[in-house]
């Protein structure tokens, strides 16, 4: 039998999801050679499988290539429908998409860097041990499965990227991880452990007692519908269809019985069993309806995903596909339920010019947790409730902005306010530290999606936006530990932030301040030492208070500038050019924040 066939590239990354194709043209445009190796026959993870609702609270507080990935959007819809045109509309800027046009602008981001990024489909990554080939600490080697030739293939490279929901090759490779849901004396998170809270309404105390557990929160499949007839497929009965799984639904639209206050506009039909937003070409976004006690998520089911074989994961992924169809087409079909609520639900169908090889449905479900990677720095909800300038985050490789948010860990259970686990709790834009990219005990591996996260601190991580640049932060730091001949774990994270700065990323956010104007590598590089305080005010064309230059200066030790007569951004600017100028030595005592 002939040797596996072996590939040797720069960066080898594992998953084909939005934050690995970000890694992968960043590494591409320095002139080196990645690959991506994705399992399924597809690229784009979730995006391109349903998620066109962007899941940002504060647009602007994430940059660079997402948002790069956001006007291409916008201007897909302006080309192909006009500048006055109801898509335009529906996109919302640029942050609301159709399935088939996320796939579309990400091949196009990935074609358009040329043959230094390979995309290799049905490549699977089996997470066991002896897949993940080490030298020591040092990962070398991945051993891959050709599921088109049933062959094993070997990769090497000089960094590798675990860019998959599940966490697998860091796994694979010793990379120590989470699994589950801390306490709440763990790290005095609020909303950890058992938690029971109706939607948009105060926690329960009386079922919440913040105990930690092995329970995942629910996934789903995020799915493309529409009313619109002349593109509609029509929801069948699925093979497995139990209908016992359902009746529940019978009794809480008779009894008006939710988990969450119900609006006519929310519960008018599908409504009901689905939450959804509007995007373009009248189709919705459907996501779990979180109001009720029954909806398009499993709860309990999926615990066992993300150490799971692949076997068992695409037994999963088939039970909850015949789920979700089989709710619908009770809620479309049953004689228990009221004949006009049946008929509002019938009006709705699948997409029918989206996934036509998977019969109009999904091709892959919504991991919203798998493992999570211990990392250097392990993201807690405290890092999301602002904590602008701290040391901790003078390593920031970008800001996000969404809620500290978790789906359903059980099924509903007789007498509880709400299924446990789901909750919303508001956050402010925060920054991401380096370290949670870079995992613990393996070297030569960044993990920009299975990130260090506490359960709380991931759930808000957990958005594609913050994948994303993430996964564009892991590219930068593969090419700077390369340019200077040091591995990623050690990667000057100061270089690594000028060149993200240049690429339009944002590192902590500003109302007032965005990438590209005047100021803005001086205002990112002292914001995150907190020079300028918690403010998302920048105020750089203000002129420079006695106290501002009295502090700037002392604390960047230019006491030249003392007395510089200007504006906010012009002494900023002035102290970075004088930084800059200083011996390593010197600089490194402001890196520090001493």
């Amino acid at each position: 039998m002939p040797p596996p066939r072996s590939f040797e590239f720069d960066a080898v990354i594992v998953g084909g999801t939005p934050a690995g194709i970000m890694t992968g043209i960043t590494v591409a445009k320095s002139g080196r050679r990645a690959v991506i190796l994705e399992r399924s026959g597809y690229i784009g993870g979730l995006p391109a499988n349903g998620l066109g609702a962007t899941d940002i609270h504060t647009r602007g507080a994430t940059g660079g290539l997402f948002l790069e990935f956001v006007r291409r959007v916008k201007e897909h819809y302006c080309e192909a429908y006009g500048a006055d045109s109801q898509q335009l509309i529906d996109c919302s800027d640029g942050y609301r998409f159709e399935p088939h046009v996320a796939e579309i602008i990400l091949r196009d981001m990935i074609a358009e860097v040329g043959d230094k990024l390979e995309v290799r489909t049905m490549r699977q990554f089996n997470h066991e041990p002896r897949k993940a080939i080490k030298d020591g600490a040092v990962l070398r080697q991945i051993k891959i499965s050709n599921r088109k030739t049933g062959e094993e293939e070997i990769y090497s490279a000089s960094v590798f990227v675990d860019a998959t929901y599940e966490g697998d090759l860091a796994a694979a490779a010793g990379a120590p991880y989470m699994l589950g849901r801390e306490g709440a004396d763990e790290y005095s998170e609020p909303c950890a452990g058992k938690f029971y809270q109706r939607w948009d309404a105060p926690v329960d105390e009386v079922y919440s007692t913040g105990q930690g557990d092995n329970a995942v929160q629910a996934y789903n499949y995020r799915l493309p519908l529409t009313t619109v007839e002349s593109n509609m497929a029509r929801i069948e009965k699925p093979p497995t269809y139990n209908r016992a799984e359902y009746l529940s639904l019978i009794d809480d639209l008779r009894l008006n019985r939710f988990a969450g206050p119900p609006t006519p506009l929310e519960f008018d039909g599908i409504g009901a069993i689905t939450n959804m937003v509007r995007v373009p070409n009248g189709k919705v976004d459907g996501n779990n309806q979180h109001a009720a006690f029954i909806s398009t998520d499993l709860p309990e089911e999926n615990w066992p995903y993300p150490t799971a074989s692949w076997d068992w994961r695409d037994r999963f992924a088939q039970r909850l596909r015949d789920y979700i169809l089989g709710l619908f087409y009770f809620a479309q079909n049953d004689a228990a339920l009221p004949a006009d609520f049946r008929e509002r639900c019938r009006r709705w169908g699948l997409a029918s010019d989206e996934f036509q090889e998977n019969d109009n449905f999904p091709r892959q479900i919504y991991v919203r947790e798998g493992r999570r990677i211990r990392g250097e720095y392990l993201f807690t909800a405290h890092d999301a409730l602002s904590k602008r300038g701290s040391r901790e985050h003078m390593t920031s490789i970008t800001a996000s902005h969404y809620a500290l948010d978790s789906h359903a860990c059980l099924k509903r259970e007789e007498g509880r306010p709400h299924t446990d686990g789901i909750f919303t709790y508001p956050t402010t834009p925060y920054s991401v530290p380096y370290g949670v990219i870079v995992p613990l005990e393996v070297d030569n591996l960044l993990i920009p999606v299975p990130a260090s996260g506490t359960h709380i601190g991931f759930s808000t991580l957990r958005m594609e936006p913050c994948w994303m640049a993430l996964g564009e932060a892991a590219g930068v730091a593969i090419n700077v530990s390369l340019d200077e001949g040091t591995s990623v774990r050690a990667a000057n994270v100061i270089e690594m932030q000028r060149r993200l700065l240049r690429a339009g990323a944002v590192l902590t956010y500003y109302e007032d301040a965005a990438p590209g104007g005047d100021h803005y590598e001086a205002l990112q590089f002292f914001a995150l030492r907190g020079f300028l305080g918690d403010s998302y005010q920048a105020k750089l064309q203000d002129p420079a208070t006695d106290e501002e230059r009295a502090n700037w200066t002392t604390w960047a030790n230019t006491p030249d500038l003392a007395s510089f007569s200007g504006t906010c951004g012009q002494l900023l600017d002035r102290i970075y050019t004088e930084v800059a100028k200083r011996k390593d030595a010197e600089q490194a005592e402001l890196y520090a924040g001493s």
